[in-house]
């Protein structure tokens, strides 16, 4: 939770100081410190069993999710969504998916059994974590490219505004834990957070070049509290759904599932915002490429420019923030269809270990 506040704030101010590529530089320490702590502090337990690695189905499986998200960056790559080099990835992508389905079949401890899809919860869970890794893995961005291009925050100011989101996030998520624990009930905070996020990106749709800060903020800390109130309801309701011998498995399909539903969304926003600029009529003075601005060249701009570059931004955006809404809809509509499951609550847990302990008394 923290680092979704200090990063933003961080890699805008660097950015500002250093040039964006400085901020990659972040992960090395973090990178050496985790190594470190691992090495020397991670307990060691050594297996039972050896255990028998799918490799087959876990390269099946990248190059599927692979394939999925270069076709949806066709227009980008290739210049079209239907040339024949898009054909050919998605039918790479479609024989690697029923050949991971094969192998899933035959393979000892397959990398997500498919037998769990059998268990509509389950299937609907994963939907729900696809959904919610595109609307919020995937536009952290395109949030940021929007607060920059239409506002003209710069890159620091665009990351403290990311606290607001941030904020949300936190409230959301530990109410929501807190609150299921104690029902129960998982259900509810996946309809609520998924409709906090679709309101928020349909707000988000009517926002436009001279809307004041403090709305767009307001809508963005809405986001974040959608995001918090279901963000380990797909964990939860799949590690209580799926047998023993599975957890494992259905806990990392939930982790494959939101990311590659950011990575898919990720291509899909990119090309509505190419498509958006690529509709420019008038060029507008001082500016040779929209697409290349930085928001250090856009702060150079003339007032006329600068607010004209803004409106591309906001009617480029629109379209993308509606898609956000719809993929949030779809996401809903698998959560109002989970079954009201009512899972052990935190009372219920304690009482059969007091019973045991009275009883051995």
């Amino acid at each position: 939770m923290a680092s979704g506040a200090i990063g933003p704030v961080l890699g805008g101010t660097m950015s500002d100081l250093f040039g964006w590529r400085s901020i990659f530089l972040v992960n090395v320490p973090i990178g050496f410190i985790v190594l470190t702590g691992l090495a020397f502090m991670l307990p060691y337990r050594k297996p039972h069993r050896r255990p028998k690695i799918d490799y087959a189905g876990a390269l099946l499986i990248a190059l599927t999710t692979t394939s999925i998200v270069l076709a949806t960056d066709s227009s980008e790559l290739f210049g079209s969504l239907i040339s024949p080099q898009s054909i050919g990835i998605v039918a790479f992508g479609a024989v690697c998916a029923v050949a991971w389905v094969f192998v899933e079949r035959r393979a000892p401890e397959p990398i997500v059994p498919l037998q769990l899809f059998r268990n509509a919860t389950f299937s609907l869970l994963l939907v729900i974590s696809v959904m919610g890794g595109a609307i919020a893995i995937g536009m952290v961005n395109y949030l940021a490219l929007f607060l920059q291009t239409t506002t003209g925050l710069s890159p620091s100011a665009a990351g403290l505004l990311f606290i607001l989101l941030t904020g949300g996030l936190v409230c959301g998520s530990l109410s929501a834990g807190r609150i299921i624990s104690m029902t129960g009930r998982y259900k509810p905070f996946a309809i609520t957070s998924l409709a906090c996020s679709a309101i928020a990106f349909a707000l988000m749709s009517q926002v436009h070049a001279g809307t004041p800060i403090a709305f767009i903020g307001a809508i963005m800390m809405l986001h974040g509290i959608g995001i918090g109130l279901a963000q380990q309801v797909p964990v939860i309701g799949v590690q209580n759904a799926a047998p023993a011998r599975d957890v494992g498995a259905a806990t990392g399909s939930v982790t494959l599932s939101r990311m590659g539903g950011a990575s898919i969304a990720i291509s899909i926003y990119g090309a509505i915002i190419a498509s958006g600029l690529g509709k420019v009529g008038a060029p507008i003075p001082g500016v040779a490429d929209i697409e290349q601005l930085t928001p250090k060249m856009m702060a150079a701009l003339p007032e006329a420019s600068r607010q004209a570059v803004a409106d591309v931004y906001a009617a480029a955006f629109s379209p993308l923030f509606m898609t956000s809404c719809a993929i949030a809809l779809i996401g809903l509509a698998a959560a109002m269809t989970l079954k009201p499951v009512q899972l052990p609550r935190t009372g219920e847990t304690k009482r059969p270990q007091s019973a045991a302990a009275e009883a051995a008394e």
